[in-house]
């Protein structure tokens, strides 16, 4: 009895230090994403560019996710957690990695406790859970913000699989049964592909929980026998809930599924056959792994194919004639094949074979099966022990270095998408995406070479396309924007990016009546577009329909109330007509919403300056106002310093309004600007008679 109690405190001290070492494991390896940015590769949908989650969390902000479908998926569970995060850490992206890396911790963790706890193996299992927490396939689950539902969907399905083995030894337990529904449940809202988690459950009945009449694993409590059809019965309601899940992810991921014009019924069946062996491959030998593999453009080769076929069928052969002696062996590889299910390619995704994230919890049924494989073939080895650990240590260290350094690929966009170059071959998304991140450090030259060369691969590539455009634009090449914008619209009359791009290149090039139809067009696309109202009325109001204008930025502002720069243009019109009292409210408004705005705060300033309305003239903030855009503008605008002088002037310090309108006439006729000089000439000479400037627009 002594020794036994002995023996419980040893093996408590070894599941603790398990634990620890597993924690620490998936530091190591993932620790340094702390020190990572976002990529472009879907974070600016979930993070950096969504407003909702950029509203920090709040119950409208949950109530939103619980109601809207956000990036094609139905996951409002992981969308709260960016807006948590948003929260705590703003864009702060070593905080949104460091949320995935503990949520991956601590699903280490628990697959470690369950798996010892059904099975009473406490080294295979923590071998298992060592390999999950360590595997290079991982990292794109990770260390990659936008994978957050991966991470979180695994916690829950951790917790849901932990309920259930606690619900096996009382199954009678209405509140045993109610807290694996409930975790299922909030599994479903991280990902969609969480169904088939009860055809999971199915299999540990199977086996290690022996509930199917055949002997339980040493460890696992309860292996009392039941009916097949009895425990169908039993998951019904798991199932319905799966069910609900498809129907509504359905209709969310709407045109990111692949019609059968596009991809036929036979390319996703030979697709599904390689991909299953793929990720076999992958899992012995993780080299080349890549963020985006493209799908082939023509059929996989027929001898691919059938060696899929042969490699898949053997294996599940040999699952079949083991059933009863080895039933992991068949829990195992039917835990991989059945819960790939929901990501191998029979509901295909557009251009997408394969991707290491669908590997993140399908793979643990095959760690089950090769590591009870391996302790089963070593079973009459000398030594036995000291092999298996020193071989399961060197497996161990070598997974750990090729998941740093696969990790270290995903610090910022470039690294991620020069590595998925080096890796892919015929990959227009990684071209694309690497010319994105090359336009947004500068390289405009480097960018469209990057577009073209996407373009080359795909020439029917609109977002390639669109971008190239708005590179030459950029580049200040206007005919060169406009023409690949109208090759765009010519396949796609509706992308409405091209269209409201086309109306800016346009505007830019003076043709404003093409621009006012193109930002109509675009608004008939998307009526929601508060870019495209504000930039129609930026149009109309060169035009001189000043108000129409006003009606167009005051759609924009309605559709987003915080909007600055609507509400910036919109005091302008006012001005322009000489509503002085609304010009100054939107102004205010405008400023509410973005306090450094720079044009807003120079237009209240000269308005508070300069106004004839006595009531509403204000030198002291005037100044103020005037000073505070001088210093956001780094005090080389010539445009502030003007303002700048009429506000000194109003508030009776003429000597420093006389010297500031000197400043700014020198930078003037140095700009060889043509409108100012003179006024700033008359202007110097009421400032030296102690005359402020009156009732002049700017």
């Amino acid at each position: 009895m002594e020794r036994t109690q002995k023996e419980g405190k040893t093996e408590t001290r070894q599941v603790a230090w398990v634990c620890l070492l597993l924690v620490l494991a998936v530091l190591a390896v993932f620790g340094q994403t702390v020190r990572f940015g976002f990529v472009n590769y879907d974070d600016q949908f979930y993070v950096y560019e969504n407003d909702r989650v950029m509203s920090g969390l709040s119950l409208p902000g949950v109530a939103w996710a619980f109601t809207h479908v956000m990036c094609h998926f139905y996951h409002p569970l992981t969308v709260i957690s960016l807006m948590v995060d948003y929260q705590l850490h703003k864009l702060n992206a070593g905080g949104y990695h460091l949320t995935n890396v503990l949520l991956h911790a601590a699903s280490s963790v628990l697959l470690f406790l369950i798996l010892r706890r059904m099975t009473g193996a406490l080294w295979r299992s923590a071998f298992v859970a060592a390999v999950f927490a360590v595997h290079p396939l991982r990292v794109e689950s990770v260390a990659w913000v936008s994978e957050r539902k991966d991470v979180l969907a695994g916690f829950f399905f951790m917790l849901t699989i932990g309920a259930y083995v606690r619900y096996v030894r009382n199954p009678n337990s209405l509140g045993g049964y109610l807290m694996v529904a409930v975790f299922f449940g909030l599994d479903l809202l991280c990902k969609p592909t969480g169904v088939t988690l009860p055809f999971v459950l199915l299999l540990l009945d199977y086996w290690p929980l022996g509930r199917m009449g055949q002997k339980a694993e040493i460890g696992q409590e309860s292996g009392a026998g039941a009916s097949v059809c009895g425990l169908v019965r039993e998951k019904v309601p798991l199932m319905a809930l799966a069910a609900a899940a498809c129907v509504v992810n359905y209709f969310a991921e709407g045109k990111m599924v692949a019609s059968i014009a596009q991809i036929s019924i036979p390319m996703r069946i030979s697709g599904a056959l390689v991909s299953y062996v793929v990720y076999l491959r992958q899992m012995v030998w993780p080299a080349g792994l890549a963020a985006y593999y493209p799908y082939p453009p023509r059929r996989y080769p027929f001898w691919e194919i059938g060696l899929a076929f042969l490699a898949l069928t053997g294996i599940s052969g040999g699952a079949w004639a083991l059933w009863r002696k080895r039933p992991w062996f068949a829990a195992g590889w039917l835990w991989y094949l059945g819960m790939l299910v929901p990501m191998i390619g029979i509901v295909q995704l557009v251009n997408i074979a394969h991707a290491d994230r669908f590997t993140y919890l399908p793979q643990i049924g095959l760690y089950v099966l090769a590591t009870w494989a391996a302790a089963d073939l070593s079973a009459g080895w000398r030594r036995r022990r000291m092999i298996q650990g020193g071989i399961s240590t060197a497996v161990l260290a070598v997974l750990m270095y090729c998941a740093f350094v696969q990790t270290s690929f995903w610090r910022n966009s470039k690294v991620l998408w020069t590595r998925t170059l080096s890796c892919t071959t015929a990959n227009a998304f990684a071209e694309h995406n690497l010319g994105l991140a090359l336009f947004n450090q500068g390289d405009l030259q480097e960018a469209i070479a990057q577009y073209q060369k996407a373009l080359e691969i795909n020439p029917d590539y609109a977002e390639a396309r669109n971008n190239l455009g708005y590179a030459l634009q950029q580049k200040g090449d206007m005919e060169g924007a406009v023409a690949q914008y109208q090759q765009v619209l010519e396949v796609n009359p509706d992308y409405e990016n091209a269209r409201f791009n086309l109306g800016v290149a346009l505007f830019l090039k003076g043709d404003l009546e093409g621009a006012i139809a193109q930002y109509r067009k675009a608004l008939e696309i998307r009526p929601g577009d508060s870019e495209a109202q504000n930039n129609l009325g930026m149009a109309l109001a060169r035009e001189g329909r000043v108000d129409e204008a006003i009606a167009s930025y005051r759609r924009a502002i309605q559709i987003n109330p915080r909007f600055a720069d609507a509400c910036d243009n919109l005091g302008l019109a006012h001005f322009r007509k000489g509503e002085t009292k609304e010009a100054f409210e939107s102004w205010q408004q405008a400023l509410e919403i973005k306090p450094g705005q720079i044009s807003a705060l120079n237009s209240l300033a000269w308005l508070l300056a300069t106004t004839a309305d006595a009531a509403l003239r204000d030198g002291a903030k005037a100044v103020s106002l005037a000073e505070r855009a001088t210093r956001l503008s780094g005090g080389g605008n010539v445009i502030v310093l003007h303002t700048l002088a009429a506000a000194y002037a109003e508030a009776g310090r003429y000597g420093e309004a006389t010297a500031t309108a000197r400043r700014a006439l020198e930078l003037a006729v140095a700009q060889k600007n043509a409108d100012l000089p003179a006024k700033l000439a008359k202007e110097i000479k009421l400032y030296e008679a102690n005359t402020p400037v009156r009732d002049v627009p700017q």
